[in-house]
């Protein structure tokens, strides 16, 4: 039997103003896996006029003791641990693996940040004006919403959630309705259970195809005085368009279309891995994940041939079980679009080495070969278990088919010559480069984000701080008389 979940607003586990909920379904069984409130605009102002209520003492509150919940919050997120890979597997179809990266990645990020209470630093400038004293300092903005995505649902949001909590400010999280409960609810019961002081963190969740009503919440509030957005291009340029209309800065971690260059000099079997691992990792339901395997020619045949040998191989099945690789897609609306996808690019020419094939909502994973720019496996992102092959003649041209894209956030390059590696990662149009490593890496004091139609602004490390949580403010002081003109 499915459980009913309430919110978590101002401390307290509340339903919806208008008591409606939705279903959220399991990708995997199809069976209703749990009630989940419908929360509406009214909903996110309650949700926001209680974080706005508890910033003034949360800000006030000494650094370290502030730091003392999240290292407490860590610590009850790891004992968690089980339950919340449950979840989401039946959530989000997530494998055994997939689920621990998600989980001890948010552990890491809150014990970071937990470390990070008293990084705001400011700095003392020189002046020429004589007797003046000028330094900066650098404050909590206050209000922050957050809006993650359902694939990784636990560590993008507390990627957010967590240094902006450490330097001072209070959080208002709309998780994804497809995974509400992992990805916001079981959250709240961490933070709660740490003995976070009441509206500092607030959950409010709603059903799927009403976001843009949290969402807009958000942005015309004044009270909310940053945001984080995880998620589609498409909905990321929305609400940056919004946001600028009420000159509010928004950080912006949206689609990408991202290359791994395979260059002729890379040891075979090392590429095949990280092809199967970038592509495939979580259903190739990644934003980073490798969308595009670009190789040079004088290994591409036999690249190819191992390639597809190993991805005929993996698994396709119950998340639940250990040895499954490839659980479902999300929803049936992305499978659709994948199938689509695929369709497109065969009917235009392209070979179909494994898969194509589907059951429910599993898409067996997929390699195509003889790639052309005007299929939409070449130009769009490809959210899912299929490999677009690309083949070149040179780096050169490498380099131009992975800039021939609307999407810049990550890219791997493959190469036993680092210096080679280096020359091309510069000439990448991507806000993120991993010289022998697949495109998916990220990690607290990296600085996370995309160029292009991949996002505006930055995750992680002094990013977070300068572009994102804190505000610099200018103070002078005039030590002696100044002489006025007049």
């Amino acid at each position: 039997m499915s459980k009913r979940y309430k919110m978590y607003i101002g401390g307290e586990w509340v339903d919806s103003t208008s008591g409606k909920v939705f279903n959220e379904y399991s990708p995997a069984t199809g069976k209703i896996f749990a009630k989940v409130p419908f929360g509406e605009k009214a909903d996110a102002k309650r949700a926001i006029d209680a974080a706005n209520t508890a910033w003034p003492d949360w800000v006030h509150m000494p650094p370290t003791q502030r730091g003392m919940y999240l290292l407490k919050t860590a610590e009850i997120l790891e004992k968690m641990q089980k339950d919340l890979a449950d979840s989401l597997a039946e959530e989000t179809g997530s494998i055994s693996v997939k689920a621990m990266v998600d989980i001890m990645d948010s552990v890491s990020y809150l014990r970071d940040a937990a470390f990070q209470v008293h990084n705001p630093t400011g700095e003392v400038l020189s002046s020429d004006m004589p007797g003046r004293f000028v330094m900066v300092k650098r404050h909590p903005v206050g209000v922050v919403g957050v809006i993650p995505p359902w694939n990784f649902p636990v560590v993008l949001a507390i990627r957010a959630i967590a240094p902006a909590l450490s330097y001072g400010n209070t959080v208002v999280l709309k998780p994804s309705s497809e995974s509400a409960v992992s990805g916001g609810i079981m959250l709240a019961e961490a933070f709660a259970e740490a003995g976070l002081p009441k509206g500092v963190f607030n959950v409010v969740t709603n059903a799927p195809g009403y976001s843009k009503d949290i969402g807009d919440e958000f942005v015309s509030n004044p009270k909310v005085r940053r945001i984080s957005f995880t998620g589609s291009t498409e909905v990321g340029k929305h609400l940056a368009e919004k946001a600028g209309k009420y000159l509010k800065r928004i950080v912006l971690e949206l689609g990408g279309s991202d290359p791994l260059i395979i260059l002729g000099d890379t040891d075979i079997d090392y590429a095949v891995s990280a092809a199967t691992f970038g592509r495939f990792f979580n259903q190739g339901q990644i934003c980073m994940s490798v969308k595009r395997i670009i190789v040079e020619a004088p290994i591409a045949d036999e690249f190819i041939k191992r390639f597809a040998s190993k991805v005929k191989g993996l698994k396709v099945g119950n998340p639940r079980e250990p040895d499954t690789v490839i659980g479902p897609v999300i929803n049936q609306s992305q499978l659709d679009k994948l199938k689509t996808q695929v369709e497109d690019a065969v009917a235009k020419g392209a070979k179909l080495l494994c898969g194509g094939k589907y059951e429910g909502l599993y898409c067996y994973p997929t390699v195509l070969t003889d790639i052309k720019s005007n299929m939409k496996v070449y130009s769009e992102e490809v959210f899912g278990p299929v490999a677009p092959v690309i083949v070149v003649k040179d780096a050169d041209e490498a380099v131009r088919v992975a800039n021939d894209s609307m999407y810049g956030l990550s890219a791997g390059i493959l190469t036993n010559d680092f210096k080679k590696g280096l020359e091309i990662a510069e000439r990448i149009e991507s806000g993120m480069v991993h010289i022998n490593d697949t495109s998916i890496y990220a990690e607290p004091c990296f600085p996370f984000g995309g160029v292009k139609e991949s996002g505006l602004g930055r995750h992680g490390g002094r990013a977070a701080i300068e572009e994102f949580f804190t505000e610099p403010q200018g103070i002078t002081m005039q030590r002696t008389s100044r002489q006025y003109p007049f």
